[in-house]
């Protein structure tokens, strides 16, 4: 890694760091540099101001779900295990400390400026990921899903529901037993509406 790349990646961590304290509105770049053991100078050469910045963190968030969510449809797998593949997609991510925790400074702020909440959301894939899974599991038979769009949107509902909101205002994360548990269960229910019996 570069001198450049390490010092931008010590001004998002030390900006993760004030926003989770501060909120956005309270969040300073003087601390923010102070923070990150470089000058204000660097952090401006870096971002243009703590709007880029906060776009910057919320970035992070996003590159991790879409990651996340980069697995292939696999036609041999029984549709009980692929649903639980990409139920795991998913949970695997609301299972670490460090994604949730900066999945809760994001949602803090966006529930406050809709714009920021529109354009984070335009820039996730994952409802389209499971949308595809499902209408793709359609066409061979092995679910019926008339609207894929709103399976997936229940599907990924199903798992929220439970492994996210409630955690996110607790903060705290559910464990691998627990998360498990409930993508199956969501499965289940997905396969009590949409299942073939194939």
């Amino acid at each position: 890694m570069s001198v450049t790349d390490q010092k931008k990646k010590q001004i998002v961590s030390a900006a993760i760091a004030e926003f989770q304290e501060k909120g956005f509105a309270g969040a300073s770049m003087d601390r923010i540099s102070d923070r990150a053991c470089v000058s204000k100078r660097t952090v401006y050469n870096h971002f243009d101001d703590k709007q880029s910045l906060f776009r910057e963190i919320t970035q992070c968030m996003v590159d991790q779900l879409n990651e996340a969510l980069e697995i292939p449809y696999d036609a041999d797998l029984p549709i009980r295990d692929a649903l639980i593949r990409l139920g795991w997609a998913e949970g695997e991510l609301l299972t670490k400390s460090c994604f949730m925790s900066l999945a809760r400074m994001i949602m803090g702020e966006t529930i406050r400026d809709p714009e920021m909440a529109a354009d984070v959301n335009s820039r996730m894939t994952k409802l389209s990921v499971f949308e595809e899974f499902i209408a793709r599991a359609t066409d061979e038979g092995k679910l019926n899903a008339p609207d894929p769009k709103l399976a997936a949107e229940q599907f990924l509902g199903l798992i929220k529901s439970r492994a996210f909101y409630p955690n996110i205002y607790a903060n705290r994360v559910p464990d691998r037993d627990e998360m498990d548990a409930i993508i199956q269960e969501s499965v289940d229910m997905i396969l009590a509406q949409y299942g073939t019996g194939d």
